[in-house]
């Protein structure tokens, strides 16, 4: 099988999971066998045993990544929503995937991902009660080459067409 895999990356609250969301839903419409991973979920699933320094970031998305492959064996595209912070991470994680994976980098504005903050973590990292939180106790390393690059503040079906507009032409 073919398959395509979907790698959302960007700050907390950029929209990743929105747009994968959507994403998963318009190719469900259109009778393409897909699943979606949440980072998040997965990782409370998955690697509860793993913290949040740089290390423990890269093992749980080398752990995410594999879980995508595994996947990408039944279903025709694998959606995943991550933070992904760092460069050399998200390069391993091409490397692994080969040409099933689609880098998609949703820039979105960090005071915007403070703001659309309903659970207050960006809050309580600037406070000091949150350590080793992206974008601002620890690093958010802008993607340099994303096959697509969603910059806010494009809508949901704007970005939508981006993205299988990429699907259709690879």
């Amino acid at each position: 099988m073919n398959s395509k895999i979907f790698w959302f990356t960007g700050l907390s609250g950029a929209g990743k999971t929105t747009l994968a969301k959507a994403l998963t839903v318009t190719l469900e419409m259109w009778h393409a066998s897909v699943v979606m991973i949440d980072g998040d979920e997965f990782r409370k699933k998955h690697c509860q045993d793993l913290g949040f320094s740089k290390k423990d970031r890269h093992e749980n998305l080398m752990r995410m990544s594999d879980y995508a492959l595994k996947l990408s064996e039944t279903y025709q595209y694998v959606v995943v929503a991550a933070i992904s912070p760092l460069r050399q991470t998200r390069s391993d994680i091409r490397a692994k995937l080969g040409d099933r994976y689609t880098e998609i980098f949703v820039d979105t504005p960090l005071s915007v991902c403070e703001a659309r903050d309903v659970k207050g973590l960006y809050a309580k990292a600037r406070s000091g009660e949150i350590q080793e939180f992206t974008g601002i106790s620890s690093p958010y390393e802008t993607p340099l080459n994303p096959d697509i690059a969603i910059a806010y503040p494009m809508n949901i079906q704007e970005a939508l067409q981006e993205i299988l507009m990429l699907k259709m032409v690879a």
